[in-house]
This record gives C-alpha cells, sequence and structure tokens, in this order.
C-alpha cells in the first residue's frame, strides 16, 4: 500500500530510522556502563565491563550500518495505518503497566486487574466470568508454584497482609 499524502500511518522509513536510533542508544547506554564497571584487565582478568563494552560497540556499529542502508531506500511504503497501531497499543500499554506495577503489587493482585482488564475490555466477557478467571488464575498459580512446586513469586502488600 503507498502513502496517500502520508495521512495514513508512518512510513516503513520512519519506523526503520526510530528503531535503529533506539538500538544505538542502547548500545551507548551498555557502553557507559562498561566504562564506569571497568573495561580493562585485572590482576583475577577481565573486569566486569569488558564483554560488555564491545558488545556495546558491536551494537552501535550494527545500527550505524543499519541506519545507512535505511536512509538509501525509501519505496514510500507505509509501515502501518494508525487503526493497526492503535490496536497494538491497546496491548502494549496495559502489558508494560501490568510489568511496571509487578515490584508494587506483587504478581497476584497485578495478575488479578490485568485479566480482568483484557477479558472485560477486549473479550467483552460478562462480570461473572470475568471475577472467577481473574480471581482463579492467580489461585491456581499460586497453589501450583507456591505450594505444589515451592517456588516463590514476587509478592505485594495484600499478600503480606494476607500472609502468604
Amino acid at each position: 500500500m503507498s502513502r496517500q499524502g502520508g495521512s495514513a500511518g508512518p512510513s516503513h522509513k520512519a519506523v526503520e530510522v526510530g528503531v535503529t536510533l533506539a538500538i544505538a542508544l542502547f548500545g551507548i547506554i551498555v557502553i557507559l556502563g562498561s566504562v564506569k564497571a571497568g573495561i580493562n584487565w585485572g590482576a583475577e582478568g577481565p573486569r566486569a565491563g569488558f564483554f560488555p563494552f564491545y558488545v556495546g560497540l558491536f551494537i552501535v556499529a550494527a545500527s550505524a550500518m543499519n541506519f545507512r542502508s535505511t536512509l538509501r531506500e525509501d519505496d514510500g511504503r507505509i509501515f502501518a495505518e494508525w487503526g493497526q497501531l492503535r490496536q497494538v497499543m491497546s496491548m502494549v500499554v496495559p502489558t508494560a503497566i501490568y510489568v511496571g506495577a509487578l515490584p508494587f503489587t506483587g504478581l497476584y493482585v497485578a495478575s488479578m486487574i490485568f485479566i480482568a482488564w483484557f477479558m472485560r475490555w477486549l473479550g467483552k466477557y460478562g462480570w461473572l466470568t470475568v471475577a472467577v478467571v481473574a480471581i482463579g488464575m492467580p489461585v491456581v498459580t499460586y497453589l501450583i508454584f507456591e505450594r505444589w512446586f515451592m517456588v516463590p513469586l514476587p509478592k505485594g502488600p495484600v499478600e503480606e497482609w494476607l500472609g502468604l
């Protein structure tokens, strides 16, 4: 599909440039962190930043090659239509919030809210079904992992209050 006046969505080239720059920034962060940790050899061998430093250099070099390649090509294609990107973001944003909330709420409370949100908002399930699954899945997860396999999972203030 060709771009019609630029309003159908971001161009394929613009997205490639953005992703390339984001990956290059990640490589630069790796390099800076490695320099802080030390990239030379110590008495015991390579210091903590030695290998990550070179990985960061490879990431930045690969990003530079991708950037150069991206600038040479432009066929006018769009990456995705804005409506498609909204659908993707309707999944990405709640998932990012879920992951960000885990350290503060624990796995079980965050999962209950996350499951309920998606079932009700995207699935359009009734409240009874939402409640049964949103409460049931974390309970089953607790029983299987914490009780059966004895693997502790991240807990928040609610679980501590309940003594779990």
